[in-house]
């Protein structure tokens, strides 16, 4: 049984350190000159901001395990693989780090997490059963770790964009473990909300400070760890998909960016102006509409995996087809598809338009 008001306090606690810590964080990075400077390539913002916001989610994140204090057996490797990659994200803020030198902390801090035997070594899947990965697993963990760590960073365009889509994920996934008895994900769960909702005040459009990658890199560290200590250990029949499926915005919009880019023939590493926050700012929604959409559709994606992890064979499928749907939409405001055509997105805005006029 989960002690509820321990759970809440320590919720309180993480939003609240994060919360207060943040002004104080905002004076350090101006002294400090840490700060984003808007330009024509891919920043939306029209004034000098000041960044490091990270700090205080990670200072909310250990005043929570502080009051917490959860035991796991990986537990220390846990905390040195955060440490690094919040390193990481920290030295790139301040002083800029190449795409390759950012890439060794981040791999270096996977490398902590799978040499601690935290692996994504099986999986469960339709018709063929529990699939053991072997040697694989160890590259597996170290791709996975990687991959959401960038792709929280990439999704990190808009104001209040990234944390808020790390605190419906984190959310999802909580709600998950909750069902699933997994007390140290619950545990971690529920201080990273507190912590991401209590930044957010600050972060929420018109941003007074950005995480920078201190923050994103350390949120998608966190999530994709606390992913493989819930999620993958699963035994449902597709909980393959569900890691996928609660973070489905920032996957796949990474996941396009690098096939849009290899279809451009350009670097992989190359920031454009292509990604889906970018993309609904063009169609015309004000910038925090944008936020609020992509809110939605991580809420929807986040609700679609809480149901497909207890899901019949015939309910998954179904789920299936509207998760297809959703990357679909997410796919045509990538512009990857039908030549850059949008067929859903023009149905859905005809038949909006029409209930506007009934």
């Amino acid at each position: 049984m989960y002690n509820i008001m321990e759970l809440v306090i320590a919720f309180i606690i993480s939003s609240m350190v994060a919360f207060g810590s943040t002004p104080l964080v905002k004076k350090l990075a101006i002294k400090l000159n840490a700060v984003d400077i808007p330009d024509e390539d891919r920043k939306q913002h029209e004034e000098i901001k000041a960044s490091l916001g990270g700090i205080s989610i990670v200072i909310g994140v250990a005043a929570g395990l502080f009051y917490l204090q959860p035991e796991h057996p990986h537990m220390l490797e846990l905390i040195i693989g955060g440490l690094i990659i919040f390193a990481t994200g920290l030295i790139d803020d301040l002083i800029g780090l190449k795409a390759y030198q950012k890439l060794i902390g981040q791999v270096g801090a996977a490398l902590v997490v799978a040499s601690s035997g935290l692996m994504i070594d099986k999986l469960t899947m339709p018709f063929l059963g529990t699939v053991h990965f072997d040697n694989f697993a160890f590259i597996l963990t170290i791709l996975w770790v990687v991959g959401v760590s960038n792709a929280i960073n990439l999704i990190d365009g808009l104001d209040g964009l990234a944390a808020g889509v790390s605190a419906i994920g984190l959310t999802s996934i909580l709600i998950i473990a909750i069902t699933d008895y997994r007390m140290i994900v619950v545990y971690l769960g529920i201080i990273l909300v507190g912590s991401c909702l209590g930044f957010l005040y600050h972060n929420f459009y018109p941003a007074r400070i950005f995480m920078g990658d201190t923050g994103a890199l350390f949120l998608g560290y966190s999530i994709a760890v606390i992913s493989m200590l819930g999620l993958f250990k699963n035994v449902a029949l597709f909980s393959f998909i569900i890691p996928i499926i609660v973070i489905a915005v920032p996957i796949f919009d990474t996941m396009f960016a690098i096939i849009r880019r290899m279809i451009n023939r350009q670097s992989i590493g190359k920031a454009d102006h292509k990604h889906i926050h970018h993309q609904l700012v063009e169609m015309g929604y004000s910038h925090s509409t944008a936020v609020l959409i992509i809110y939605a559709f991580s809420a929807f994606f986040g609700m679609m995996a809480i149901i497909f992890n207890s899901a019949t064979m015939l309910t998954s499928l179904i789920i299936i087809a509207f998760i297809i749907l959703g990357i679909q939409i997410i796919a045509e405001l990538s512009g990857i598809v039908f030549n850059g055509q949008k067929p859903i997105l023009t149905s859905l805005k005809k038949l909006v338009g029409k209930n506007q006029r009934i």
